[in-house]
């Protein structure tokens, strides 16, 4: 089917893939998604997959099948190809014959034995100063990509960036709250042990770290529970203001008395 390149028909398609890319709050399920509405939506694909890069390393983080990780790996180890060089010199890379390709002569040779013969890729730009990834189109044939296939791929990139930077904007505001939500289970527990046993904030944090040591458990689930029943229990269920009762002293025993011999009766 011929794509529709009119504004009309590009606008429409941007919003469809939208659709299908917009609904997740994890990182890890939009960059899932974006890979398989990419396979879905590219017939000439056989397998795409997702490539993230931190500090000069890269990893695989989403892709459709083994056999693109495993074509990744091979660019990675190499520190070129197709999929690595998208995402460093920030273009699109499309490929006619990977054998042929003068551009990736060692890679081209690796990835024809693992059965790849072209490939397409881009660089996805995210909300992440420190975080690079690209998307990566792979096939079985050579020349399998023309320019519908890149026009695609293109509006593929532009939202499937929005909706993995989206997806970590949701996530990070989650653990925002979460870690609020626990400060503020934190700061209630150190208040009812302050008024409780007359101490002070420190020693009422202390007291929590030394719960949450004695059982194993996390500091915020200790809190939640002093903020609940209002006590704590700690080892020995010794309290900040509990003092040991003295061991009772066990009665003294008579000294031995000098035994006297009684006068045999005569």
């Amino acid at each position: 089917m011929t794509l529709d390149q009119s504004p009309a028909g590009l606008a429409s398609l941007y919003a469809d893939i939208g659709r299908q890319l917009d609904a997740h709050r994890r990182t890890a399920d939009a960059f899932a998604a974006v890979a398989h509405t990419a396979l879905a939506r590219v017939p000439a694909a056989d397998w795409t997959s997702i490539t993230r890069g931190r500090h000069g390393s890269f990893e695989t983080v989403a892709a459709t099948d083994p056999a693109a990780v495993e074509v990744d790996n091979i660019q990675y180890e190499l520190g070129s190809g197709p999929c690595v060089d998208a995402i460093l010199q920030d273009t699109v890379f499309r490929t006619r014959d990977l054998r042929a390709d003068p551009r990736w002569p060692k890679f081209g040779h690796l990835a024809a034995e693992a059965g790849v013969r072209s490939m397409l890729s881009f660089r996805l730009f995210l909300d992440d100063d420190d975080l690079i990834a690209g998307l990566n189109f792979y096939s079985t044939r050579k020349d399998a990509f023309d320019e519908d296939a890149a026009t695609i791929g293109t509006l593929l990139a532009t939202h499937g960036a929005l909706a993995i930077s989206a997806a970590a904007a949701r996530e990070r505001a989650a653990q925002l709250q979460q870690a609020l939500f626990t400060n503020r289970n934190i700061g209630v527990a150190m208040g009812v042990l302050m008024a409780r046993h007359h101490i002070s904030r420190n020693e009422a944090f202390d007291l929590l770290r030394m719960a949450s040591q004695h059982t194993n458990r996390r500091l915020a689930d200790i809190a939640l529970d002093v903020a609940d029943t209002g006590t704590l229990d700690l080892p020995g269920n010794t309290g900040p203001n509990h003092r040991r009762r003295p061991k009772p002293t066990p009665p003294s025993r008579p000294s031995p008395q000098a035994h006297t011999p009684r006068p045999s009766a005569r």
